[in-house]
């Protein structure tokens, strides 16, 4: 292990290479951090550890941005300057002439500090590598104008750091970082929150466990108000490495002295005061050399009779010396920690420089081995994340060939089930294509034409969602091309590019003939209707099935009548019975009525009397209403009008013009029988009346024939029932035509198609072009791993 000397210029060492790379400190090192509220003395107790005037000076803010200060030790004639015993303080007057007088331990010998025509004194900046200052008033407008360049010129502070390196024969080993002063109130075009700015910076550099804080006060102001100490008892409670220095001694109130502070009694801390003395405003203003200012302050310490018995405890000698002293300490402590982090940044960097892969290979051979291996692993990852075999599956929402399936089943799916296949079919279209398909001749069975003119259309319905099945699983597939990219892909941007694009083309081409075979698939059902189907209902099936329903309907009629008669006849009781009225009317000798069915019965004809008129003479049916099935569908399947119950004849056209509405209230059974002795005469003047009134009232609504309600209500349902037949079938074909000639084609054909087009050696070069950015972020990577190598290297030294 190497002496304790060289713990300091080895930090520097380290310093400097991290500044050099990264720019910043991220190692931690020791040193020194100078803390103090403006005027307080911070700058003139630099001065004096140097011994050379080089920093800026002026009123409200003059340090804008942190002085990261290194004093490097160099020899004198061969030896490098040493500390001499505690007993001796060196000094020497204008003339030259050095005078040696025992004192006592002030620290290090200043001797050379009191050299002023020593040459081999020079100052370098970290901003301008392998430029020598010697001339220290050029120092001071480097640092003004370095600071105005960041910082700007309206008093704003910055955190970007000016690294300055002393290189003198009576300066110790030393690092120091001074930053802006505190203050309180904006003056001039100071930030309104410099106070907020100065305190974060402070605390960032004193907050690092390895940082010294030199807290700095004015002794001439109460050690309680001391904005110094309150900041660095909030990061250091204990005072374990805080260094108070009491600046302005010299200027205290006569009676008063530091004796108690100085002595730890007033405020503890481990590592303890140091008084010292500055020049004051006047000595700066008369250039007042530091030479007799050094002087002036031994003789302060030993002469006071406050401080003469703690005077080798004082002064600016002392201080670099414990300065010095500490710091060493300090770094050979705290050294294991910082090899302990290199190593944890080494590891950290060495993983970060493995995200970014290697670098691209210079042989074409090599180059294309790589593009291929590249290519082979995005359509791997095509075809897995459609087969849902993926590594990186999504939890959060559906991808893939997942979302495929949802498609298919849910999206698809619900569409079809959505059409209704006789919704935008009104009676008056299914009338018209009856009767146009019919011409000039009456129809005797229902036309098959008009089923099939109908039955088209409704299965082109099928189409556009058939086609937006397609598109939703093109666009499903493409959004699985943009996310096939990975980690090794991302540093290529022109190869992850080029692969989308072919695989997007490759896609495109296959949208083409996907849709055009599932609009061949409706049109192939639009081609042949197969009544034949055996799941097709048929025309006999379905005559039954509207038979059914309207025996069904005409017995809740009855039942409903049934309901209302049994009401009039209870209203009507106290006026004398129903029989009675239709007794007289017939001029039957009966007694009053034998039972409510027969009053009932009266009451169901005369509510049937206008629906049951059939011929051209008006004779009334004799039929009661009821319909059998097989008679039913001859009489209307077979067109027999004549026979047909509830159609009226006019002017001799056999298939019914209209059914005629009656107005409810004018039959009234009350009126009916008791003022019409013949139904059958009231019935037809009725008629006579209503159908004027209804031809008026129902233009926009047809009035179909019991005949033409029937065919329209068959056509109707074979529609259905051949409409749900074709869409179970599309239903079915269109999501296997999808897979077939877009999903299964595009995963079969990746791989080809990509090798085909892009693995070309006249290419390799442009698809391997790094990302500019990865590539400044690998390179910083590899950078820093270096610097930490070499870090590790020189701790190895010493430890």
């Amino acid at each position: 292990m190497s002496s304790l000397e060289d713990l300091i210029p080895l930090v520097n060492r380290l310093q400097d290479l991290v500044f050099n790379t990264i720019g910043s400190d991220t190692l931690d090192l020791p040193q020194v951090v100078v803390v103090g509220s403006q005027s307080c003395g911070k700058s003139s107790v630099l001065e004096n550890i140097v011994g050379r005037d080089f920093l800026p000076r002026g009123t409200g803010i003059v340090t804008r941005r942190p002085l990261i200060l290194q004093l490097i030790n160099i020899p004198t004639n061969g030896t490098a300057a040493t500390p001499i015993p505690n007993d001796s303080y060196s000094a020497s007057n204008h003339s030259g002439n050095q005078t040696n007088s025992s004192v006592s331990s002030h620290g290090a010998d200043l001797q050379p500090i009191l050299n002023e025509n020593n040459s081999q004194e020079w100052g370098e900046f970290l901003h301008i590598p392998g430029r020598k200052f010697y001339d220290f008033a050029e120092i001071r407008r480097e640092i003004e104008s370095e600071t105005a360049r960041i910082a700007g010129s309206n008093k704003g502070i910055n955190r970007l750091p000016i690294n300055l390196k002393i290189f003198s024969s009576h300066v110790l080993n030393l690092t120091l970082v001074d930053l802006p002063g505190l203050t309180k109130i904006p003056i001039g075009d100071q930030p309104t929150d410099i106070e907020r700015q100065t305190r974060n910076l402070i605390l960032e550099y004193i907050a690092k466990p390895n940082s010294i804080i030199l807290a700095v006060s004015p002794a001439n102001v109460d050690l309680v108000n001391s904005e110094s100490l309150k900041l660095a008892r909030q990061i250091d409670p204990q005072g374990k490495r805080t260094i108070g220095i009491l600046t302005k001694i010299d200027l205290m109130d006569h009676g008063t002295n530091a004796l108690d502070i100085l002595s730890g009694r007033v405020y503890p801390l481990k590592l303890g005061f140091i008084g010292v003395i500055n020049r004051s405003q006047q000595d700066i203003h008369a250039n007042k050399c530091l030479r007799d200012s050094l002087q002036a302050e031994k003789e302060y310490f030993l002469t006071h009779p406050a401080y003469k018995n703690i005077s080798h405890r004082c002064g600016t000698q002392f201080l670099a010396k414990s300065l010095n002293q500490t710091l060493m300490s300090h770094i050979r402590e705290r050294l294991p920690d910082i090899k302990a982090k290199l190593n944890t940044l080494m590891g950290q960097t060495e993983q970060e420089l493995h995200s970014y892969g290697d670098k691209a290979f210079s042989s074409p051979q090599s180059r294309g081995t790589l593009i291929l291996q590249l290519m082979t692993k995005f359509a791997t990852t095509f075809v897995s994340s459609i087969d849902g075999t993926a590594s990186e599956i999504s939890t959060k929402e559906l991808c893939g060939g997942a979302r495929i399936y949802y498609i298919y089943n849910e999206v698809f799916g619900s569409a079809l089930s959505s059409i209704h296949p006789t919704s935008n079919l009104s009676i008056t279209d299914i009338r018209t294509a009856i009767r146009n398909s019919t011409g000039p001749r009456p129809s005797l069975f229902v036309p098959e034409l008009a089923f099939d003119l109908l039955v088209k259309p409704q299965i082109k319905l099928l189409e556009p969602p058939s086609q937006r099945c397609v598109e939703l699983v093109y666009e499903e597939l493409m959004k699985i091309c943009h996310n096939c990219g990975s980690v090794d892909l991302s540093r290529y941007p022109k190869l992850q590019t080029k692969l989308i694009e072919v695989v997007s083309d490759l896609l495109r081409e296959r949208l083409g003939p996907t849709s055009q075979y599932v609009e061949s698939l409706i049109s192939i059902q639009r081609a042949y209707i197969n009544t034949n189907h055996p799941n097709f209902l048929g025309a006999a099936s379905a005559m039954a099935g509207v038979m059914e329903e309207r025996k069904l309907k005409e017995k809740v009629e009855k039942d409903e009548l049934r309901k209302t008669a049994l009401s009039k006849m209870n209203s009507i009781k106290g006026e004398g019975s129903i029989s009675h009225l239709v007794n007289n009317s017939e001029n039957n000798n009966s007694d009053d009525y034998d039972d409510i069915d027969d009053n009932e019965e009266i009451l169901i004809k005369h509510k049937r009397q206008p629906s049951h008129i059939a011929g051209a003479n008006g004779s009334v049916s004799s039929s009661n209403g009821e319909l059998h099935s097989k008679d039913s569908f001859l009489n209307y399947f077979f067109g027999k009008d004549g026979s047909n119950p509830g159609s009226i004849v006019a002017n001799g056209n056999p298939s019914g013009l209209k059914n005629v509405k009656l107005d409810q209230s004018s039959f009234s059974s009350n009126q009916y029988m008791s003022f019409n002795p013949n139904p059958t005469t009231a019935v037809m003047d009725t008629l006579n009346q209503q159908m004027d009134v209804t031809a008026l009232n129902d233009l926009d609504e047809p009035i179909l024939s019991d005949r033409e309600q029937l065919e329209c209500e068959l056509i109707r349902r074979l529609i259905t029932s051949y409409f749900d037949i074709v869409r179970e079938i599309i239903q079915d074909q269109v999501p296997k035509a999808v897979m077939h000639l877009l999903v299964n084609f595009s995963k079969e054909s990746v791989q080809n198609r990509l090798v085909s087009e892009l693995y070309k050696e006249s290419l390799f070069d442009e698809l391997l072009m790094e990302d500019e950015g990865l590539a400044q972020e690998r390179s910083k990577c590899e950078k820093m791993l270096k610097t930490y190598r070499e870090a590790t290297k020189i701790i190895g030294e010493v430890l």
